[in-house]
């Protein structure tokens, strides 16, 4: 295992590897709660759409291990899964099943392009500074995250957001566990952000404002009312409105993903000569469990920011994606467990990766305004859009803009132009069916 997963060289072991898959389950075993939820608000049933959600990320955890070796998790997208349940379903009244059949040929299509490495060539593209935007953007935009989940953050109709109260019992324990990782990680304690969780979530306990369990085993709900439902509608895709759902999934869902794998891997230090080494085996993990979602029944999967999380505590190889994936298998069957992480235990664990990933922003070349400008607009429309592929598009957007204007168009990849253009259709459609 060692030899396989290249701990020598990548300068981990199998325990910190162990670890950092559990802290990043923990960190975003919300999806399994979460996505039934937006989704059910779709009509679709809750129990098949818990189970959809638990192993489609298992499976994509478990290939990006096995086949990329990163230590990347994958699971049904937030945004995507809510432009999924209120944008097509609910406000263009399109059915369910015709919605996931939408999905399922916008993973077809996935496959497709990443076979042929046109994904792959698309991220090799993407200059040094604006990957080092879109990684301190993420960066912010899940500290912000954790910020809303600990209520220290709260919406304001005069502000737009403010202050929440420090009085609310949640928050205060959201505090408390911000403050122990930050005394671990300043005392480099191995493991603060784990470590801090778990003291998290014991205090929760004890303190009543994370409910006791009342069971530790259920079994997991049936996947008859939502699975195939993909395929069996794939002839419903036959008008122009349903064609733009489909390339709207595809547009979102790409630059979602990519802007987290070209994060991560900005901050765990694999990019080399500004391109990500397998990149090819981690777009097809990634696509390939799009698709298996879709049969089971749910919205897109792609790359989660909450990988930082494992990152953060010395996750470096595919070991621990693997050991995530598993744990979503293990979650099927422990699932009243898993109501005990709730956002306040997972919410200082954001905060702090979010200021690690922040980093990035010292390595950009602020001193050139045909960079700056681009990438400014990438790390701030991040957390103000609650969207990564939206912070993406603008600062990809604004790049071939700025060079041009400063006299630098030859400096500019051919790839960047067609970017440029699609980025274009993707504020269009984002402007028809709303943002995601």
């Amino acid at each position: 295992m060692s030899k396989f997963f290249k701990f020598d060289e990548l300068q981990t072991t199998f325990g910190r590897e162990i670890v950092a898959g559990l802290t990043t389950f923990l960190a975003m075993a919300y999806i399994l709660f979460v996505n039934p939820t937006v989704l059910g608000a779709a009509g679709m049933d809750k129990g098949a759409v818990f189970t959809a959600t638990a192993i489609s990320s298992a499976f994509g955890c478990i290939v990006m291990g096995l086949l990329a070796k990163y230590p990347i998790a994958i699971a049904p997208g937030l945004g995507v899964n809510a432009f999924f349940a209120f944008s097509v379903v609910i406000g263009m009244k399109i059915p369910w099943q015709t919605a996931l059949a939408g999905v399922l040929l916008a993973s077809v299509i996935f496959l497709i392009i990443t076979l042929f490495k046109i994904r792959e060539m698309i991220i090799n593209a993407i200059p040094q500074d604006l990957k080092l935007a879109t990684a301190a953007g993420i960066g912010l935009f899940i500290a912000f995250i954790g910020l809303k989940g600990a209520g220290l953050i709260v919406a304001n109709k005069a502000t737009t957001v403010a202050l929440g109260s420090l009085t609310k019992g949640s928050t205060l324990l959201a505090i408390f566990g911000l403050l122990v990782t930050i005394i671990l990680i300043v005392r480099n304690i191995k493991g603060a952000i784990f470590i801090g969780m778990i003291l998290t979530s014991i205090i929760g306990l004890i303190t009543g404002l994370i409910p006791v369990p009342t069971q530790v085993i259920s079994t997991a709900p049936s996947l008859a009312p939502t699975f195939g439902q993909a395929i069996f509608h794939l002839s419903d895709i036959n008008t122009v409105q349903l064609a733009i759902v489909v390339l709207t999934f595809l547009l979102v869902t790409f630059f979602d993903t990519a802007g987290t794998i070209v994060g991560v891997a900005e901050q765990a230090g694999f990019l080399r000569d500004n391109k990500l080494p397998r990149a090819g085996q981690a777009l097809l993990a990634d696509s390939s469990s799009m698709f298996v979602g879709a049969i089971l029944g749910t919205s897109p999967t792609s790359a989660y920011i909450e990988s930082s999380a494992g990152i953060g505590v010395g996750g470096r190889s595919g070991l621990t994606a693997v050991v995530t994936g598993i744990l979503f298998i293990f979650g099927l069957l422990f699932s009243p467990l898993l109501a005990v992480v709730t956002e306040v235990v997972t919410a200082p664990a954001l905060i702090i990766v979010g200021i690690m990933m922040a980093g990035a922003l010292g390595s950009i070349d602020w001193k050139k305004m045909e960079i700056a400008i681009p990438a400014f607009f990438t790390v701030i429309a991040m957390p103000l859009t609650y969207s990564i592929s939206t912070g993406v598009a603008l600062g990809f957007f604004l790049y071939p803009i700025t060079m041009i204007v400063k006299g630098r168009a030859k400096a500019i990849h051919p790839i960047m132009y067609v970017l440029f253009f699609i980025f274009i259709i993707y504020f269009y459609f984002l402007s028809l069916n709303g943002n995601v």
